[in-house]
């Protein structure tokens, strides 16, 4: 549904009642001066009746959608924003709709690109890209409340042996059966990616080291009474997963960034294949035995 939001000085009823007739539309009036506090409405189209009185949060905020001004074209304004278009006359309620379905369908194709770009083609879940954007947010998210953020690399054991017995088609119907069934059991703020070519990367935001080895034996083991027969075989092949855990902060008086907590959590998963695999193993505790 798309979110159109018009920022005034006064009620416009007449102007919701038209932009109403759009398809899917949920139409809002909200004082100009909200304009700096957009994120907490995430309008898919901001419409804006006075541009002088928008000035500042113009200069100030990069808008992740369109804007429509209403009056005459200016070229004086610094506008950052998905798109932007005048109309001069919003009494032409014909060139309105026109001018907003334009932009809303500007807004529709960026997010779709963006989608696309950021989306792993095979099972659906995010790929890498996704991955180092968000989890930088989050580790400077626990850097600045004193939270604790735990990351969980996944490989699926002998994972080429599925492809070299049974051909590539099963081993994809394999990665995508892996990778719903770890959809199904994460929270909504974990970030999953699919990190490499049978490796899951699974970020737990607010989640201590031990809790995050709970989860991961709990799909560990989920994961070995999977039912995996493929097509003209008789019995399941028998499928396990390995994972290694790094928790944020790793290391004490270390400047540790999205790569350095990566890197300790494909140590410890290089540990758990190293100890005959099938198994969870935390980078904290793989540092006391070494």
């Amino acid at each position: 549904m798309s979110n159109i939001v018009i920022y005034s000085t006064k009620p416009m009823p007449e102007l919701q009642a038209v932009l109403m007739d759009i398809d899917e539309a949920d139409v809002r009036v909200v004082s100009i001066e909200q304009m700096k506090d957009y994120a907490v409405i995430n309008p898919s189209l901001m419409i804006v009746e006075n541009i002088d009185l928008a000035k500042d949060a113009l200069m100030t905020n990069k808008f992740p959608c369109p804007i429509l001004f209403f009056g005459p074209t200016r070229r004086d304004v610094t506008v950052r924003a998905e798109g932007y278009d005048f109309i001069n006359d919003a009494a032409n309620k014909d060139e309105l709709i026109v001018r907003v379905n334009a932009l809303l369908k500007i807004k529709t194709l960026k997010d779709k690109l963006e989608r696309v770009s950021t989306t792993d083609d095979l099972t659906g879940l995010h790929n890498r890209k996704y991955l180092q954007e968000r989890l930088e947010e989050e580790i400077s998210r626990a850097r600045r409340y004193g939270t604790k953020l735990s990351c969980i690399l996944f490989d699926i054991d002998f994972f080429k042996v599925v492809n070299d017995m049974y051909g590539y088609e099963w081993g994809d119907i394999l990665l995508r059966n892996i990778a719903n069934k770890l959809s199904a059991m994460i929270r909504k703020e974990d970030i999953l990616t699919r990190y490499g070519d049978e490796e899951f990367l699974l970020v737990l935001p607010n989640t201590s080291e031990e809790n995050a080895f709970l989860f991961g034996e709990r799909f560990r083991r989920e994961v070995e009474k999977m039912e995996f027969i493929p097509a003209g075989e008789d019995e399941a092949h028998k499928v396990t997963i390995s994972g290694g855990i790094s928790t944020y902060p790793c290391m004490p008086d270390v400047d540790e960034d999205a790569n350095t907590v990566i890197r300790y959590a494909e140590h410890a998963l290089y540990n758990a294949k190293h100890r005959g695999k099938n198994k969870i193993i935390q980078f904290s505790q793989m540092n006391l035995e070494m």
